[in-house]
């Protein structure tokens, strides 16, 4: 059985494109997150952590998040948006969570940082998955820089 009855794609394509979706609608969601409690305030937590440019950093932050993850969640560019991400969390874990242990709970440990740095290195790596726009976009500048596959020689 070749897992491809009726769509073409094979399990591998669908389990790429779920872990894709899932980690894309978590970054949406933190950056939404930042979005609608106020930039200000995420400025302000910034500076806190002595994170240069605060009033820079803070809408960048966002934008990546929210931005990233819609990318990553249509397999628009994931490769890109993807790294763009794994940026985003190693920050976030070397600034912020690193020394608060392990466990999310109760301080605000590593685990879901490094999780989501995990993923996303992943996706960056092996690209979108067959299921994704990126491969509707073929051998075009954005799809190569997307991750769309090439067929290699054997």
């Amino acid at each position: 059985m070749n897992g491809r009855a009726g769509t073409g794609y094979t399990p591998a394509d669908w389990g790429l494109a779920v872990i894709r979706v899932v980690v894309g609608v978590v970054f949406l969601m933190h950056g939404w997150q930042k979005l609608s409690g106020g930039i200000g305030g995420v400025e302000q937590f910034f500076s806190s952590l002595s994170v240069p440019a605060p009033g820079l950093m803070a809408p960048l932050v966002t934008f990546v998040e929210i931005i990233g993850g819609i990318a990553v969640i249509a397999g628009v560019l994931t490769r890109l948006a993807a790294l763009l991400l794994v940026v985003d969390m190693l920050v976030a874990l070397f600034i912020f969570h690193l020394p608060n242990g392990f466990f999310v709970s109760p301080n605000g440990g590593y685990e879901l940082v490094l999780l989501l740095a995990a993923a996303g290195l992943g996706l960056a790596l092996a690209g979108p998955g067959a299921v994704a726009i990126d491969n509707l976009l073929g051998d075009s500048v954005l799809g190569r820089f997307g991750g769309a596959p090439r067929q290699r020689s054997v």
